[in-house]
């Protein structure tokens, strides 16, 4: 076996006796760019595709002695995703309709184009890649929804599907657990869709940020008059979940007035709208989710212990990106033609330096992270293919995960130095430079914490109110940081 390697997308086996022909066509194959391998009989054909990933064959059906048609049978039985190209110089009506029948992809005549051979070659190999793509986006657990898509094919991911396919059926309350940008949402829905409530609504709201009086207010809902500017009724989320599934992301950010109230309607599974005097029923599932150790919580008296019990029946760790890294190049593909399909523009490949790169990312922002950095790889790219410099901060030294003020300094000090030379623009001005610092932080400490206007204020040393009146001056909003 002989093999070329080059630094594009597909792997194309190529099974021929006439080793003149298999040199020549490897050569104008891999300038297309793709990666190469020859075989020379049956045996070795079948071999190499049991060991190797192939997203082609060009296939002879005369191997001296043998007969290709073995080949093409064996890889229907083994691999039969993976499509074949008939190469013969026998080629008849009868020929052709024999091998499509028997799971042939195409069939070309020798002597052939290098044009025509190689239009085919790329069909197929696209082709093959669309068949993958899909095959990966179906490996839920039974999940009949493209919004409940678990996409992956690691351990971690295969370990969150048999808990999904456990408690799906049950109406047992479900706490996810993991960092922002994990996918917990997802998992909700895919709870959802696999429950026997996936006909009701599915319906999600973020605890975060929220005070005490308007989520109160949004999750039970209000009368006329309960309050300042309640001008008329107002059904609450329980209400609109009704018949159906309540997501309650990061429960932990749950104010304690409305933790006592939301203990109550897992107790009696009935609720009070603000103003009123008669309880409605819940007929809703609860399922909710958290980056916090609520644990900790607890034993800081910030969560009540009874709702943590409450809430903890089946908890259920969503694993970070990076330890289920071989999620990413499937999970880099599909967000590639997202964008792409958002964008009306091709999907681009992503090329060896850029596989690399994202294989070897940390990913501080979990899959939510990926997405985004796809979504600018598109936009970046032009050529097809998506190098190093189409992936803004990936391929680079993360910053560490405590910033200290004199790194704050030092980085605005390396800013600064760079108008110093005489050749440099004049820097702006002291007004200009500071709004942009202002920015810049607002942004980080947003981000940090998920755009958690308490959190990010308390990072920052200012109250709310200042801390407000900044992002408000700034035009910054924390719905625009939030990663789950």
């Amino acid at each position: 076996m002989t093999t070329r390697r080059s630094e594009a997308g597909g792997n194309v086996l190529v099974v021929d006796d006439d080793r003149e022909l298999c040199e020549l066509l490897s050569i104008r194959i891999e300038a297309a760019g793709y990666n190469v391998s020859v075989e020379h009989d049956v045996r070795g054909a079948l071999a190499h595709v049991g060991r190797e990933r192939v997203d082609a064959i060009l296939l002879d059906l005369r191997l001296g002695q043998e007969d290709g048609f073995d080949v093409l049978d064996g890889v229907s039985k083994r691999s039969g995703d993976v499509p074949v190209i008939i190469l013969t110089a026998h080629g008849t009506i009868d020929l052709a309709v024999e091998a499509m029948r028997r799971g042939a992809f195409g069939f070309v005549t020798k002597p052939f184009h290098d044009h025509d051979l190689l239009q085919k070659l790329e069909h197929t190999v696209e082709s093959h890649r669309l068949r993958r793509e899909v095959a990966g986006l179906r490996r839920i657990v039974g999940a009949p929804d493209e919004r409940a898509r678990l996409v992956g094919v690691s351990p971690a991911v295969e370990r969150v599907r048999e808990m999904v396919g456990l408690v799906a059926p049950t109406d047992t309350t479900v706490l996810i657990l993991g960092e922002s940008g994990t996918g917990k949402e997802l998992v909700a829905r895919s709870i959802h869709m696999l429950s026997a409530r996936k006909d009701g609504p599915f319906v999600a709201v973020n605890c975060a940020g929220l005070s005490s009086e308007l989520l109160e207010s949004t999750l039970f809902g209000h009368k006329r008059g309960a309050f300042t500017g309640a001008t008329s009724d107002r059904e609450g989320l329980f209400g609109a979940a009704k018949k159906g599934t309540l997501f309650l992301d990061e429960i932990g950010e749950t104010p304690m007035d409305v933790q006592a109230k939301l203990l109550r309607v897992l107790q009696e599974r009935r609720f009070l709208p603000v103003g009123s005097t008669v309880e409605q029923e819940a007929d809703v599932r609860i399922i909710t989710a958290t980056n916090r150790d609520l644990k900790q919580e607890v034993s800081e008296k910030r969560f009540r212990e009874d709702l943590f019990y409450r809430l903890h029946v089946v908890p259920l760790a969503m694993p970070p990106l990076r330890e289920r890294r071989e999620d990413v190049t499937l999970l880099a593909e599909l967000f590639l033609e997202r964008a792409a399909a958002r964008a009306g523009v091709a999907a681009p490949r992503l090329g060896a330096r850029a596989l690399s790169a994202l294989s070897e990312h940390s990913w501080p922002g979990n899959v939510r992270e990926l997405e985004n950095v796809m979504e600018a790889a598109v936009l970046l790219c032009r050529d097809g293919e998506i190098d190093l410099d189409h992936l803004p901060g990936i391929g680079v030294s993360a910053p560490s995960d405590d910033p200290s003020a004199s790194d704050l300094a030092q980085a605005a000090s390396r800013l600064m130095t760079s108008y110093a030379s005489p050749d440099a623009p004049m820097p702006p001005p002291l007004r200009e430079a500071r709004d942009a610092f202002e920015r810049a932080y607002l942004d980080a400490v947003l981000s940090r914490s998920n755009g958690n206007v308490t959190a990010a204020a308390k990072l920052a040393g200012r109250n709310r109110t200042d801390f407000y009146d900044l992002m408000r001056r700034h035009g910054r909003s924390p719905q625009e940081y939030k990663r789950d």
